[in-house]
């Protein structure tokens, strides 16, 4: 059986990680600048991540959510002291895309409208509505069509009072910084806006931190530079450091109600061993801090190359958008200098390393990519 060809892949398997570093099958060692799609939140391999996960699945991998999992609640109390949201309530699920999924369908629930605003160049995932209200139509396949979605501009207030004054959209996702999009950054001044519009034409709220949150900002959500609360706040990525895990943050204006949602394997007990002890390490090393001194430093260092037309970011989610495209400059970082990096279209080359990237691994990043800029 072959593997379905979906991914143009580099000639290169990785096979052992360690902190901000991964090596090859080769024994090549590379600064890992990209973290798996921002995946990698407490570093690749830490013991204490490690430790937690061995020892839960000694004791038992999976049960059925039809019993009590008391890994949920202690993950539950540990992300709500965390994140600032004691006061909402956790549904734990295994992906980004199915906590979008979980959003919308409770936001339809709640106000019993139909149609959802999101953003030009958003990203929400690749599964039903979450592909829906994703602004690319390559992967929107006619199956997912009838989802009725108006994307609008960023940062355009305007454009969403205009929508919600017709009285029928029953939620506005966004992202806290786009990040398929290009670490495209909604000012502060329209997340507020934005917060009071929906409140206003009672829509609900959805901020997508899939990538900009669990700490990747400097802030444990991107949102929270606005001094806003949204209704729902859907979580994954960083969330279990690998381990596939999702959430869904909901604000206590949600009723739950029996059927109304479900899982089979979210919040399974490997999935919360892994997420407490994400927690856990973020806190005893002072990883959000980390992530806004050193993501600071990084913008500031950034800034001096030549060449480039624009940076943006915040904390350790930067985009570095290049007049041209930057396939070139990306390869030469990975084969030539041993520093992964993404990318977000055909100019921008994304940086989204773990957390713990320390102030020396910027230094020598920085000094790599002048040597591939010949700067």
């Amino acid at each position: 059986m072959n593997l379905f060809d979906v991914y143009p892949l580099f000639n290169i398997e990785i096979v052992k990680g360690k902190g901000c570093h991964v090596w090859d099958a080769e024994g090549n060692e590379y600064l890992d600048l990209y973290g798996g799609h921002a995946v990698i939140s407490v570093g690749h391999s830490h013991p204490a991540y490690v430790k937690a996960i061995t020892e839960q699945v000694n004791k038992l991998g999976f049960y059925s959510n039809s019993v009590i999992n008391s890994l949920q609640q202690k993950l539950a109390d540990k992300l709500g002291k965390a994140s600032g949201y004691d006061d909402y309530s956790l549904f734990l699920i295994n992906s980004g895309a199915e906590a979008n999924e979980n959003a919308l369908k409770l936001a339809s629930f709640h106000n019993g409208k139909k149609r959802v605003i999101a953003f030009k160049h958003a990203f929400h995932g690749r599964t039903s509505a979450a592909v829906r209200v994703t602004d690319n139509p390559k992967i929107i396949a006619p199956v997912n069509e009838d989802l009725a979605v108006t994307y609008l501009p960023l940062n355009d207030a305007a454009a969403v009072e205009a929508e919600l004054q017709k009285g029928d959209v029953s939620s506005v996702i966004i992202e806290g910084i786009q990040g398929v999009g290009g670490i495209q950054l909604p000012t502060d001044s329209f997340m507020q806006e934005l917060r009071a519009l929906c409140t206003k034409y009672e829509a609900c709220l959805i901020l997508d931190e899939i990538q900009s949150g669990y700490g990747r900002s400097g802030k444990f959500f991107a949102h929270q530079y606005a001094g806003i609360k949204p209704d729902l706040i859907s979580v994954a990525k960083g969330i279990g450091n690998g381990f596939p895990m999702g959430g869904l943050l909901i604000s206590p204006m949600f009723k739950p109600v029996y059927g109304m949602l479900g899982t089979t394997f979210g919040g399974n007990h490997l999935a919360c061993a892994a997420a407490i002890a994400v927690l856990e390490i973020m806190e005893n090393e002072k990883l959000i801090d980390n992530a806004r001194e050193v993501g600071a430093y990084l913008l500031d260092e950034l800034h001096k190359l030549p060449g480039i037309k624009e940076i943006r970011g915040r904390g350790l989610m930067i985009g570095i958008e290049f007049e041209e495209s930057i396939k070139e400059v990306r390869s030469k970082l990975l084969f030539e200098e041993k520093v992964f990096t993404g990318v977000a279209g055909t100019n921008t080359i994304r940086l989204l390393p773990p957390l713990c990237l320390s102030m020396d691994e910027a230094k020598e990043f920085i000094a790599r990519f002048r040597k591939v800029l010949n700067a």
